[in-house]
C-alpha cells in the first residue's frame, strides 16, 4: 500500500458502490442506512468526488490509467447527472438544513475538477445542478461554526460555474469570522470554541484554501488572507504528520473518528498543490499517509459490508463512536486522502524513494530538530 497503483485501487474500491449505484439509478435502493435520512445520499455523493476530484481532473501518461479514469469521469458525470435531475428516482435533497453540508463537499468537488465535473455535463445537466446548488440558499441558515465555509464553499463553486449572481457577502463572512476564531499555532477554533478534533483537516484548512485560492482576486479584501491561511495549514500538516505513528495509527481524538482517513485531508491536500512545508518531503508524506492507508485497508471485513459499502465505525463496526449526525453517507469523506493521485506518475511523491515519517524516525532512535510552533 505505498505505490500509486494501490492507492488507486483503494480510492475506486471505495467509491464504487456509490458511483455505479447512482449511475444505475438505485443508490436509494442499495445504499444501507441504519435510520432513514434524506440527506445522507448527497453526503455519499458530494463527499465522495470531493477525494475523486483531482484524479478525474488530470489526464494520465499511462494508458490503462487514462482509460480508467475516462471511464470514472463519465461514471462521476452520471452521477452527478442522477443526484441533480427532479425527474430521477436518486433526486437528491438540497433544500434541508444539512444539505447546506453536503451540497458543499459536492461544491468543493466541482472547485477542483471544474472541466470534467462540471463544463464536461450537459446544458441540462448544468442548468439542473446549478438549481439545485442555490436551492441550499432557501434553506434555513448555517449553523455559527465550521458551516459557515459551507456556505461559501457553494458560492465559490457557482463562481466558478460563471454565475453572475453568487454570493460574495457569504464568502467575506467566512472567511473574516474564520480570522476571528484563529487560535494558533495552525488551529482555528471550531466557532466560539475551540474542539480536540479533526474538523481543521475535514473542513476548515481544505475549504479556507481551496476558497482563497479560487476567489480572492475578487476582492481587494481577500488578497490578504492568502499568505496567512497559506502558512497556517501548512503548520497544520506537520502537526497531522507528526500524528502518525510508526504502525500506522493515530489518535482516535474527537468527533466524525468515523470518516477515517479523512483526517488527514489537509496534509493529502498541500501534497496535491505542492504546497507542503519544508519540513516535510513529498516522499515522506506518502510513506506516512501509505502506512495509515495499510492499516485501514489490510483488513477488508472491517472497513466493508458483504455488498462493498463502507461500515459505520474507525475500524469495523463500532456504532458508539457514531454521532447522531452519521449515516453511510457521511462516511465517504475518507476519499480526501486520495488528493495526491491528481498528480503525475512521475511526480517525486510517486516516483521518489521511500522515506520514513517523523515518528517512525524518532521511534527508531534518530537525532531530530525539534518542533516548533508557529508564531503568528
Amino acid at each position: 500500500m505505498n505505490s500509486r497503483a494501490d492507492w488507486l485501487n483503494a480510492m475506486l474500491t471505495i467509491a464504487n458502490p456509490v458511483l455505479h449505484a447512482l449511475h444505475n439509478r438505485q443508490l436509494r435502493q442499495t445504499m444501507p442506512l441504519q435510520q432513514p435520512s434524506e440527506t445522507a445520499y448527497l453526503e455519499a455523493l458530494g463527499r465522495t468526488l470531493a477525494g475523486m476530484a483531482p484524479w478525474l481532473e488530470h489526464a494520465s501518461e499511462n494508458q490503462a490509467e487514462e482509460q480508467l479514469r475516462q471511464q470514472y469521469c463519465t461514471l462521476a458525470r452520471s452521477a452527478i447527472a442522477a443526484g441533480a435531475d427532479p425527474s430521477s428516482p436518486d433526486f437528491m435533497c438540497f433544500t434541508a438544513q444539512q444539505s447546506i453540508v453536503d451540497a458543499a463537499f459536492l461544491a468543493h468537488a466541482i472547485v477542483r475538477a471544474p472541466k470534467e465535473l462540471f463544463f464536461a455535463l450537459s446544458q441540462r445537466e448544468k442548468e439542473n445542478l446549478i438549481a439545485a446548488l442555490k436551492a441550499t440558499r432557501v434553506g434555513r441558515a448555517p449553523y455559527f461554526n465550521n458551516w459557515l465555509l459551507f456556505s461559501a464553499m457553494i458560492e465559490t463553486a457557482l463562481f466558478v460555474m460563471g454565475e453572475a449572481d453568487w454570493d460574495m457577502m457569504r464568502v467575506d463572512y467566512a472567511l473574516r469570522q474564520h480570522e476571528q476564531w484563529y487560535v494558533g499555532d495552525g488551529a482555528y477554533a471550531d466557532g466560539p470554541a475551540f474542539h480536540w478534533d479533526y474538523y481543521n483537516s475535514f473542513v476548515i484548512h481544505p475549504m479556507l484554501l481551496d476558497i482563497v485560492r479560487t476567489a480572492e482576486q475578487q476582492s481587494p479584501h481577500w488578497q490578504g488572507f492568502s499568505g496567512p491561511i497559506l502558512a497556517r495549514v501548512q503548520r497544520y500538516a506537520v502537526v497531522l504528520e507528526r500524528m502518525i505513528s510508526p504502525e500506522g495509527t493515530y489518535p482516535p481524538i474527537g468527533r466524525s473518528l468515523c470518516y477515517r482517513f479523512g483526517a488527514f485531508q489537509a496534509l493529502a491536500q498541500l501534497a496535491w498543490q505542492e504546497q507542503l512545508p519544508p519540513e516535510l518531503s513529498s516522499e515522506q508524506v506518502r510513506c506516512a499517509l501509505s502506512a495509515v492507508l495499510r492499516r485501514f485497508m489490510a483488513n477488508d471485513d472491517a472497513m466493508f459490508d458483504a455488498d462493498g459499502w463502507l461500515k459505520l465505525g474507525m475500524v469495523g463496526t463500532q456504532l458508539n463512536l457514531c454521532e447522531n449526525y452519521i449515516t453511510t453517507g457521511s462516511l465517504y469523506l475518507c476519499t480526501a486522502v486520495f488528493l495526491p493521485l491528481g498528480l503525475p506518475e512521475t511526480h517525486r511523491f510517486w516516483a521518489g524513494e521511500d522515506q520514513a515519517w517523523t515518528a517512525k524516525k524518532i521511534w527508531a532512535g534518530e537525532d531530530l530538530p525539534a518542533d516548533r510552533a508557529l508564531y503568528d
